[in-house]
């Protein structure tokens, strides 16, 4: 309880018949104090409402200390940043081209494969006999041919002679040229026969990553159709990214002819090397989507990017005169992105900018900006236009470690 030492003066002056009791006399000094006390408190309260503290800065009106950078326009890629597909630059469907009984699976799904490499055997057997009877049937046409040629050379000497009609002599020509033609007949059903023997080898066309097997060991194939899709094989180095461009995105490609650079962000955020380059732009728009279809190939030899993988793609079509901002140093508002600076006396002066894209962690700001501005980087939500500031530069300024070497206050 507050102690007022001029109270008890003042009960000398009050009537002793007018306390009952030394409760009652207590009661009536507590009283009393709180009366007095009231005002004081009062007045203390005013005193302290009434001392002066800048909106949002720091007590007594002091200036606010931020971090500030100074900008100055630089050059800054051009970029173009958006979603891609991978894909194998060459995709292959492979079918059985006779039909048969599946007899093994030669190839583990998903290895890389050579071109030639036997990825299913198909059951020889039927093939290898119908092989080996074109060849009887070749043989065969071989004796009617030399038979034709000896009988044709007798008959000639005899029509020379005039031992025998021109008639028998043509007739026996004829026969020679009918045994030749079926001869090349029996040749060609030979060679048929060899190359269905070596179709039962089912092979890869090409080098590439394998899909899964469509076909099992015990499958009936038949050729021509639906069931002859046996797997898939994707040929990954090189690899293409499809993705598509809005028009005026498009339009600010065609305008840097040779002078684009395309690289390929993981879905980790690192960036895929080496860098790619265009080989395919589409040559109308797509009227359901407005774009631009456009493909880029990459290298791929340690197959670390495989088909039907989603990447960010980004096409620098060249350099720019912009500035760099950190990302903490832009706030968004209902009329657009502003940026604190520091005016010339050391307030704040909030600035709208426009920028376009990133770069890096930085936004890119095109318009707003002035060489040499200051750009405060920190302390934003305690800001307010015109509010005295304390700049200093990134690392230094209250709460910054002392530099290398500098005597710690425990070593003075």
């Amino acid at each position: 309880m507050i102690s007022f030492p001029f109270i008890t003066p003042l009960l000398l002056i009050v009537p002793s018949p007018f306390f009952q009791s030394q409760k009652e006399q207590r009661r009536l000094i507590n009283s009393l104090c709180g009366i007095i006390a009231l005002p004081i408190l009062l007045t203390a309260c005013g005193q302290s409402a009434q001392s002066p503290q800048g909106a949002g800065g720091p007590p007594g009106g002091m200036a606010l200390p931020v971090t500030a950078i100074t900008v100055q326009p630089q050059p800054v890629p051009i970029t173009l940043d958006v979603v891609g597909q991978a894909e194998g630059s060459k995709e292959v469907e492979v079918r059985a081209r006779v039909s048969g009984i599946v007899d093994k699976k030669l190839y583990t799904e998903g290895d890389t494969v050579k071109a030639g490499a036997v990825l299913f055997m198909i059951d020889p057997v039927p093939y290898e006999s119908a092989l080996a009877q074109a060849r009887a049937s070749l043989a065969q046409e071989r004796a009617n041919l030399e038979r034709a040629q000896r009988e044709g050379t007798r008959l000639k000497t005899l029509a020379e002679e005039k031992a025998i009609s021109q008639r028998e002599y043509d007739d026996a020509t004829s026969t020679l040229k009918t045994s030749q033609a079926q001869l090349a007949a029996s040749e060609a059903r030979v060679r048929d026969a060899e190359l269905n023997l070596s179709y039962t080898r089912v092979t890869a066309p090409i080098a590439g990553v394998t899909g899964q097997a469509l076909r099992s060991e015990g499958n009936l194939i038949t050729a021509g159709s639906d069931a002859g899709l046996m797997t898939t094989i994707n040929a990954t180095d090189p690899i293409w990214a499809r993705f598509s461009l809005s028009e005026s995105e498009a339009f600010q490609l065609r305008q840097t002819p040779g002078k684009v650079n395309v690289k390929l962000v993981l879905a980790d955020g690192s960036v895929y090397e080496p860098s790619g380059k265009l080989n395919f732009s589409g040559s109308s728009v797509d009227a359901g989507t407005g774009t631009v279809p456009l493909r880029a190939e990459f290298p791929n030899p340690k197959l670390a990017l495989l088909p039907g993988q989603f990447v960010r793609v980004q096409i620098t079509t060249g350099n720019r005169q912009a500035y760099l901002v950190p990302q903490s140093a832009l706030l968004q508002s209902d009329q657009g992105k502003v940026v604190f600076t520091v005016a010339p006396d050391n307030t704040v002066a909030p600035r709208p900018v426009e920028t376009n894209g990133w770069s890096g962690r930085d936004w890119i700001v095109t318009q707003g900006l002035n060489p040499g501005d200051k750009v405060i980087t920190d302390n934003l939500m305690k800001l307010r236009p015109g509010a005295p500031v304390a700049p200093h530069a990134p690392g230094q300024g209250p709460g910054a470690p002392p530099p290398a070497g500098a005597d710690s206050p425990a070593k003075k």
